[in-house]
């Protein structure tokens, strides 16, 4: 990941792409600060499964300052959010569409035995185990305590 990473900031400065340039290096510094912090606590550097964390994390964040901007009348920000957004994605892997979703979370309740609320975060981290960077797992979460009442 770090690689592909790397490759594409090349490509990107090659091209002249100032959108593309910044926002893979935002996500670099992102990456270097949890190194960071992880080696700070005595922890290896972060792996392929933690950066499509920082990822999903930059998405949010950006989709909503996108929120933020449009409301606030600055739709010239917002599209600047938006296409940062555009950037990240080709870094995560497809995202699974809401159908699947719901699939993958009924059967993780029935693998796992999950009979109540108290048994949601064994679902949850099944979930993330099984499904890195290819759900919003704040939506996930809310199909796995409905499934669970």
């Amino acid at each position: 990941m770090r690689d592909q990473l790397a490759n594409a900031l090349k490509e990107a400065l090659k091209a002249k792409d100032t959108r593309r340039t910044s926002t893979v290096r935002l996500i670099q510094a992102a990456i270097k600060d949890r190194d960071i912090a992880n080696r700070g606590q005595g922890k290896d550097p972060v792996g392929d499964d933690e950066i499509m964390q920082i990822l999903a994390k930059m998405i949010k964040q950006r989709e909503e300052s996108a929120r933020i901007y449009d409301e606030g009348g600055r739709p010239e920000l917002a599209e600047q959010e938006r296409q940062e957004i555009a950037v990240i994605n080709q870094f995560l892997p497809e995202q699974l569409s809401e159908e699947k979703v719901k699939q993958a979370c009924a059967a993780i309740i029935q693998e796992t035995g999950a009979h109540g609320l108290r048994d949601m975060g064994k679902c949850m981290n099944a979930l993330k185990e099984r499904y890195p960077g290819q759900m919003d797992f704040a939506k996930a979460s809310g199909l796995v305590k409905e499934l669970l009442k």
